[in-house]
């Protein structure tokens, strides 16, 4: 089983069942994965200059640990993906 890079409309995780990694729907949570990988990498580059400006407010500060969270968020549910994937290949 898949832990999918999104959760469903009640908040819990979705999962694939498939043996075939080039399916559709692996495809697109690979493309997923990758845009929140990429994303994830934009956010800390954006959080480390607000934490390195002196001037920054509360607002800013505020926003951009907001964002980080979301960010962690996505990339550990693609680091737990990805392990669990890594275990069953090595099996």
């Amino acid at each position: 089983m898949r832990l999918l890079p999104w959760t469903g409309p009640d908040g819990k995780p979705c999962y694939l069942s498939t043996d075939n990694p080039h399916s559709p729907l692996s495809r697109l949570a690979d493309e997923i994965e990758a845009a929140q990988l990429h994303s994830a990498e934009q956010v800390l580059a954006g959080a480390r200059a607000v934490l390195g400006d002196a001037e920054a407010g509360e607002r800013a500060v505020r926003f951009a640990l907001t964002r980080a969270a979301e960010c962690l968020e996505d990339v550990l549910r693609v680091a737990v993906s990805r392990g669990a994937r890594t275990e069953v290949g090595e099996s």
